[in-house]
């Protein structure tokens, strides 16, 4: 199985590649020396199964051809020296042995150290290479496209080669999947998953625990392209991701009450559905029956599950979401167990290829994103009306992608009208904003299936 063995390392003549020509000549100027090699890891896009990987769901991403690239090259002192190729990222340096990560300001350098610290970490290595280290990215930042994650991965993947240790594709998911979480956000494992994964010509259905990748088949005659709602989103930056955890924790706790369950243990909502042994759409009936739309107040969930306000702080609540007086239980249940349905039947699709293959998965599309605007409200007005040009102009299924409250949608467009697709979608999103206009050439971009993270050792 392919996922049992570690990342691919590439040979490559550095003279026929321009990005890693110019990336290594940059490093040079930077550190004085050459690197030794390059760790490279894709963002991806995700097709459909928004916000359910973290309640134990399956979703369906693919890696894209953007990416987190950085020349390295191991040194003798226990010093991290980290520099971008982008001028407003700043230098930083630390000493290995004392590995601080700020959760309340991330910055850039945050998330490198996140994958960092989780391999050193794992193999409890007591004097870690120092590491010289100089970063290019491809990927949009805060657009949804998982530019944060991919920076982990390659961390990760960075450290491991500098210290000369090997992990299987599925061991450096999920360390780098944990290891994110030292920046205070509350994952699930898609990003990091498909980041190491991926296989150039497919789709994953990625499964949890155990993690698990399928390969699936998207149907020829359709392109999906994404497009930059040119709103940034940082989902550490703010509380409304790990809201959105903690109301699904919620939610998972008072449903599995009334069911007579052992709650205290319950997590997820997927695990419930598990324990309780029904299908998706009982679940959501479950929902329809124990939860009320209203919000519930923290007095109100204290009542219920019949512990106190301190409780409920030390064991539910997240650091970032201690003062957040309601939350929305029903709707984001709701919309947990109906997005995973959809995942399945995507899949399913995909897998059958009926005649009407393109015209199910638009449909299965634009039901994600009403439901990811309407009952979990993690969409914004401009990505509202991106999604809506992008109808309008040709797509057969177009959704938010990635953690959502801006960023990209992902649209699914019939291969011969593409070309009217784009220019439409520039003429009546991009070219009537003087910023968006400026931003339309990285925002704006037909994609198909990439390959995951490699090492990319340069050959004479």
């Amino acid at each position: 199985m392919a996922a049992c063995a570690p990342p691919p390392t590439v040979h490559l003549p550095g003279t026929e590649n321009s990005r890693l020509l110019s990336l290594k000549e940059k490093f040079i100027s930077k550190f004085g020396s050459e690197p030794l090699f390059y760790a490279r890891a894709p963002g991806r896009v995700n097709l459909i199964g928004e916000h359910i990987d973290y309640c134990g769901y399956a979703v369906l991403p693919m890696a894209i051809e953007q990416d987190i690239l950085a020349a390295v090259r191991p040194v003798d002192s226990h010093v991290l020296h980290l520099s971008n190729t982008n001028p407003s990222y700043l230098d930083f340096s630390l000493d290995l042995n004392d590995i601080q990560i700020n959760k309340t300001k991330p910055l850039w350098h945050s998330y490198f150290l996140c994958g960092l610290k989780g391999i050193q970490e794992h193999f409890s290595l007591d004097g870690p290479k120092g590491m010289n280290c100089l970063v290019d990215g491809t990927i949009p930042p805060s657009s949804g496209l998982s530019s944060s994650s991919a920076l982990v991965c390659c961390a990760g993947l960075a450290t491991l080669k500098a210290n000369e240790k090997s992990l299987s594709k599925v061991e450096l998911a999920e360390i780098c999947a944990k290891c994110e979480r030292y920046i205070g956000t509350e994952g699930g494992g898609m990003d990091q998953s498909i980041s190491f994964l991926a296989e150039e010509g497919t789709a994953k259905l990625i499964e949890f625990g155990p993690l698990r990748a399928t390969d699936v088949k998207l149907p020829p005659g359709a392109v999906f392209v994404i497009a930059n709602s040119c709103v940034e989103m940082n989902k550490a930056a703010t509380a409304h991701f790990n809201i959105r955890v903690v109301e699904c924790r919620l939610a998972t706790k008072i449903l599995a009450k009334s069911k007579g369950l052992d709650w205290k243990n319950l997590m997820k909502l997927g695990h419930l559905q598990s324990v309780l042994g029904v299908s998706l759409e009982e679940m959501i009936a479950v929902v329809e029956e124990v939860l009320h739309p209203e919000p519930y107040t923290r007095e109100e969930i204290c009542e219920t599950l019949g512990i106190s306000l301190k409780d409920l702080c030390a064991t539910v609540l997240s650091e970032n979401t201690q003062d957040v007086s309601t939350f929305r239980l029903y709707q984001r249940a709701k919309h947990v167990y109906s997005e995973a349905a959809r995942v399945l039947a995507f899949k399913k699709v995909c897998d059958e290829a009926p005649a009407n293959a393109v015209q199910l998965l638009g449909d299965l599309m634009n039901q994600s994103h009403v439901s990811c605007r309407d009952m979990y409200e993690c969409s914004c007005s401009e990505l509202d009306q991106l999604v809506d040009i992008c109808l309008k102009s040709g797509a057969i299924g177009s959704r938010l992608t990635g953690a959502g409250w801006g960023g990209c949608t992902v649209s699914m467009v019939p291969a011969n009208k593409l070309n009217v697709f784009l220019t439409q979608v520039q003429d009546l999103y991009y070219k009537t904003d003087g910023r968006r206009s400026e931003m339309q050439k990285q925002s704006l971009f037909a994609t198909k299936p990439g390959s995951g993270a490699l090492v990319i050792v340069e050959t004479i």
